[in-house]
């Protein structure tokens, strides 16, 4: 596996992955060192990510290679299918899934989700509307929602 390290709007970010495809895109919490030398077979996903926090890319096209259960899998899936600037409920995914009781479940396997923003995670919320936890923190749920979001926010002053 090669791996690489990037600063991104929301912090240094590890990407880990091979010729099989990308396995791992996790947000760190401590200060890192930028690779110098981006890994060729990592080449596409920071371009991809670069594009996407600059507000140019709204779908990645990669190959994943995401490790878990078939079960996770299944709803990582379904959390791809989650379209650009919109939000899902943990609710509605377990519909989708087939069996409505399974809720816990489903929000413990999109909070294993290892892809993260690729696979969107982020815009899965409480039924409620309100932002529910994200293992990157809901500072940075927040704030890839209201990247995404159609309605910016004007500054008044």
């Amino acid at each position: 596996m090669e791996e690489c390290i990037i600063l991104s709007p929301l912090g240094f970010t590890k990407i880990i992955g091979d010729s099989n495809g990308i396995a791992s895109v996790t947000v760190l919490n401590s200060e890192e060192t930028p690779t110098d030398i981006i890994p060729e077979i990592l080449e596409d996903c920071v371009i991809q990510l670069n594009e996407y926090f600059d507000g140019t890319r709204k779908h990645f096209d990669l190959k994943l290679n995401p490790q878990g259960t078939d079960f996770q899998k299944g709803i990582w899936k379904l959390l791809e299918a989650i379209p650009y600037g919109k939000t899902s409920t943990y609710l509605a995914l377990s519909k989708k899934h087939g069996d409505e009781k399974a809720i816990r479940a489903v929000a413990n396997a999109n909070g294993k989700n290892p892809i993260w923003i690729i696979i969107p995670c982020h815009r899965v919320i409480g039924s409620d509307g309100s932002l529910t936890g994200y293992a990157g923190g809901l500072h940075r749920k927040q704030w890839l929602l209201e990247h995404e979001s159609p309605y910016k926010q004007q500054s008044l002053f």
